[in-house]
Formats: structure tokens, C-alpha cells, sequence
């Protein structure tokens, strides 16, 4: 294990071969030909029958179904995904799936949207007299016309392609692109018109970061009651050295006998004493030595917010106290408690 080099290091066999490397000309020469192929796209694509596309989506009754062949299936399962995930019912149909069983899943309500590059894909044109059988609203998204398809489904939308990047005009990556383009955007444009928050989006993404961004707040991540490095302003900051360290928090938060925040002395703040003062420092409160102004956090916060809080200007911190709105200590909340949660 661990031996071998990796394939492009390993000059042991085929040194006669002609080189294989990457020519970077030719590699940019590439990617601006794709920019051209898509903005073909962009360029050419009917607004208005777009228009009636998303439309017809945004007052579906019952699930948009996506379905496709090969990498065109592939687009319209993640777009069925991404609706999905902004809350509207949608699927993906394998059309060969749904010849064996799978169209029982189709209601008169439903929509089928069928995604192919050519329109004249088999497995779709055997799906369609089925899907009509099921009352079913049926939506081509093509770039050949024209093609089978366009005569068989009641809405059909032309995406332009002139070509695709590869050189034999064969590899469908262009065609996917402009598919998988089309189908996001129109994702957004339901979106915003479903008016999503972003309370709603976040509840659909509940284990990921974007939800937890816009779900935690500063309270479900704190540390709290017997978690917290706390000390009075009266206390020897040498006796306060096991508390300063034992509670991962990298500080100690000084309050007063009810409670009161009334600052924060860092292990930095530490070091800074020890090194000015020497030994002095063992006559030494925390309460001469400590932030009397540190940054805060209300416990309603997004936790997202206090991470940016951290890391504003002028100098970025480790810790935010948490106190209410009477300056009560209630949690303290670290970067790397948030870090921990995912944020």
C-alpha cells in the first residue's frame, strides 16, 4: 500500500506513445466554445413558451413528474430533486420502471414531464399512449426538431443547441447543460413566486448547513449553567487558572453577584498579564485585567450571525457571551461549539 505512483507519474510503460498531455490552449480553446454553445442558448430560447412551461408547473393540482433516458434522466431526476426540496411535489418516472408497474404512481391531476435531447427517444414514445391512458398533462423539453414527440404531447418546449462540444457532435454535454440550466432556473422562478421564506427552505434542509444556518439559534448551541468559566471581579486571577482552563472556552466571563456581566479575561489576556507584570501577577484581580467591553450575543440570535460576529472587525474572537436584555449572563457560544454543530 501506498507503493505505487499515481497513473499520470507512472512512466514505466508507453514511453513511445505520442504525449498525452493536456495542451492548455487548447483546454480554454474549449471552455470558450462552450460559452458559445450556451449562450446560443440563452440567446434563442422562446421566452413565451418558457413562460407557459413554468406557469403550467407553478398551478399544478396533483405531482410533476420528471422522466428521461441515459444523461437526460439523470438531469430531470435532480431537478425533480430540487423541487422537492423548495416543497413542491414532484418525482422522478423511470420510463422503464413505469412500462413494469410504476405508472400506477400517475393521477389525472399529475403532470409528466419528459426530458430528451432528440425527442425521438423509444422508451419515451412507448411511455406516452400509457401516460395518456392516465389523463396525465404531458410536457416535451427537447433540442432536435422536428421530432416524435412535439405531435404527441400537449405542451412542448424547444431548448436550443447548435451543437455539442464534442468534436464529433455525439457526447451529449452540451445539451445536458442547457437542460440542466433551463430546469433550475424555472426551479427558481417557482420559488419566488410560491413566495418560499427562508424559514420555509430551511425546514427542508434540516440536517444540512443551509438549514441549520436559518434554523439554530444562538440559545441551541450556547453553553450554559455549569458549562460556564465564570468568576467574580474580586478573584486572584492565579486562583482562577483551573477555571480559565478546565472548561474548553478559552476565557472567563466575570459577573456579579446577580449575575451581571461585567467582562471577559481571555487566556490571551493571560498571557499578555504574565508578561507584563511577572510576578505582580499574583496580586493581581481578574477584575483589574479584564475586557470591561466585550462583543455579545442575544440568545435569539442566528447562530449563523454569531459566527460573522466572531469574525468582524477589528480582530476576530473565539467566544460570544450570551446575556439577555438586563445584561444577564444566561450561555456563552464558541466557534468551536458552532463549527461542532455543522455551521
Amino acid at each position: 500500500m501506498g507503493s505505487l505512483s499515481p497513473p499520470y507519474l507512472d512512466f514505466s510503460h508507453n514511453s513511445t506513445k505520442q504525449d498525452s498531455s493536456i495542451n492548455p490552449t487548447k483546454l480554454l480553446d474549449l471552455f470558450k466554445a462552450q460559452q458559445n454553445y450556451l449562450n446560443h442558448f440563452f440567446q434563442n430560447l422562446d421566452l413565451s413558451q418558457t413562460l407557459t412551461f413554468t406557469q403550467t408547473l407553478l398551478n399544478a393540482k396533483g405531482t410533476i413528474f420528471f422522466t428521461g433516458v441515459g444523461k437526460s434522466g439523470f438531469v430531470a431526476q435532480k431537478i425533480s430533486q430540487t423541487l422537492v426540496s423548495l416543497g413542491i411535489k414532484s418525482g422522478f418516472l423511470s420510463p422503464v420502471d413505469a412500462l413494469h408497474g410504476d405508472i400506477g404512481i400517475l393521477d389525472p391531476q399529475d403532470i409528466l414531464v419528459m426530458f430528451s435531447k432528440s425527442g425521438n427517444t423509444e422508451e419515451l414514445l412507448k411511455l406516452v399512449p400509457c401516460a395518456k391512458a392516465k389523463r396525465v398533462f404531458l410536457i416535451s423539453v427537447t433540442s432536435v426538431k422536428p421530432n416524435c414527440l412535439m405531435g404527441l404531447c400537449d405542451l412542448n418546449v424547444h431548448l436550443p443547441l447548435e451543437r455539442e462540444l464534442c468534436p464529433f457532435d455525439l457526447a451529449p454535454v452540451t445539451s445536458t447543460a442547457i437542460q440542466m440550466v433551463f430546469g433550475d432556473t424555472v426551479a427558481i422562478a417557482l420559488m419566488g413566486a410560491r413566495n418560499l421564506s427562508k424559514e420555509e427552505y430551511a425546514a427542508n434542509h434540516p440536517a444540512g448547513r443551509i438549514g441549520k444556518s436559518l434554523i439554530f439559534k444562538v440559545r441551541d448551541v450556547m453553553k450554559k449553567k455549569e458549562e460556564l468559566p465564570i468568576c467574580k471581579e474580586g478573584d486572584l486571577i492565579m486562583d482562577q487558572l483551573v477555571e480559565l482552563t478546565s472548561k474548553g472556552c478559552g476565557c472567563l466571563l466575570v459577573i456579579d453577584e446577580e449575575f451581571h456581566l461585567l467582562g471577559t479575561f481571555t487566556d490571551g489576556d493571560l498571557r499578555r498579564t504574565l508578561k507584563a507584570s511577572g510576578e505582580g501577577i499574583f496580586k493581581l484581580t481578574v477584575g483589574e485585567m479584564c475586557n470591561r467591553k466585550p462583543r455579545t450575543i442575544d440568545p435569539d440570535a442566528m447562530a449563523v450571525d454569531a459566527m460573522q460576529k466572531m469574525e468582524s472587525p477589528p480582530s476576530p474572537v473565539q467566544f460570544l457571551p450570551v446575556i439577555d436584555q438586563d445584561n444577564v449572563l444566561i450561555g456563552i457560544v464558541t466557534l468551536h461549539g458552532l463549527v461542532s454543530a455543522g455551521l
